[in-house]
């Protein structure tokens, strides 16, 4: 569960730091960049306190909002692209700093699944020690 606690709170402090720099990118349109990277960086960070005091849901929870990120990202990512591509330059950080969310969102997804077939594995190993 620690591995699975630093992930998740190294991915919160990612998404702070995404959405502080989309605001700081756009001050008058960006709040909303701030707000949503604060909130959902610091549910994760949450979480991975949680994981890390062995809550055995929070890795569950924090995989359930990862689908949820990763949903809002692809939607917001294909929007910005579509805006860049359609002639609004403006968009393009907006765009860039949306998609590197999406792959951070999809790697810690990833983690996060297969740290549990990891443990579920350990966990139905025999230890070779214990009948020495």
């Amino acid at each position: 569960m620690k591995s699975t606690a630093i992930a998740l709170a190294a991915y919160g402090g990612f998404l702070i730091l995404i959405g502080l720099a989309g605001y700081l990118s756009n001050p008058e349109k960006a709040k909303t960049a701030l707000i949503s990277g604060g909130t959902f960086g610091l549910l994760n960070i949450g979480l991975g306190w949680l994981a890390l005091r062995g809550w055995s849901r929070a890795a569950p929870i924090a995989l359930g909002v990862a689908v949820f990120l990763g949903l809002v990202f692809t939607w917001r990512s294909i929007m910005s692209w579509t805006a860049v591509a359609g002639g609004q330059s403006e968009k393009l950080v907006a765009a860039a700093l949306i998609s590197s969310m999406l792959v951070a969102t999809i790697g810690v997804a990833v983690w996060l699944v297969t740290a549990r077939r990891r443990s579920d594995t350990a966990k139905s190993k025999p230890d070779p020690l214990a009948s020495a």
